[in-house]
């Protein structure tokens, strides 16, 4: 973990020029707290101590106004700039080298179990305020325009998404205009047999 969070600050100064030095990051820089925060609250949450990394959580969402379930999983080289704002569900998967800014929602859709959050390749970054919600799967090298909208459709790799609803506007270097494909996802066994279309929920 310790090795997790010296590549996650090494993020902060490849992503934020407003980091003029370590100590100043390291102090002030609260979403790399909520970070902390959160690696801590996961690593306590997959050896299932009840109670306490759920409560740890809650300390990142009132220091830095981030909002991290314990449950979801972060890969290395996580970034959130600004951070007032973000929401990471329980079931929500974070690849490697990813982008967040301010106000982020990476929500569910009904209130089946199972999973029902987002899943993102590495190298994604999404702008203010997006909104991705359902068990949808996002490519690599992904950019996601601010307060661009995405529920129940999957993201491919290499490619720009902008809008409410979100449409693809670059591909693979090439500009187009293209609607995101259905996403693709089994719910799970516990989850109800028939495909979630009920509106967005935790």
């Amino acid at each position: 973990m310790l090795m997790t969070l010296i590549e996650d600050f090494k993020a902060i100064k490849a992503n934020d020029p407003a980091a003029k030095n370590w100590v100043e990051t390291l102090l002030c820089h609260t979403p790399y707290h909520a970070i902390v925060i959160h690696r801590i609250a996961h690593f306590l949450n997959d050896l299932r101590i009840p109670v306490i990394p759920r409560f740890i959580s809650v300390l990142g969402r009132f220091w830095a106004g981030v909002e991290i379930h314990p449950g979801a999983k972060i890969g290395r080289k996580f970034f959130i700039d600004h951070g007032t704002g973000v929401v990471i569900g329980e079931t929500a998967e974070i690849g490697e080298g990813c982008v967040l800014f301010h106000g982020v929602t990476l929500g569910g859709t009904g209130h089946h179990s199972g999973k029902r959050h987002p899943t993102l390749g590495n190298n994604v970054l999404i702008g203010t305020s997006a909104t991705l919600l359902g068990p949808i799967k996002v490519g690599n090298n992904v950019l996601i325009g601010a307060e661009t909208v995405i529920i129940n459709r999957d993201v491919p790799n290499d490619c720009t998404v902008v809008g409410a609803p979100g449409v693809i506007v670059k591909r693979d270097g090439k500009k187009v205009n293209e609607k995101l494909p259905p996403a693709h996802y089994t719910v799970d066994e516990e989850a109800s047999p028939q495909k979630q279309s009920t509106p967005p929920g935790d």
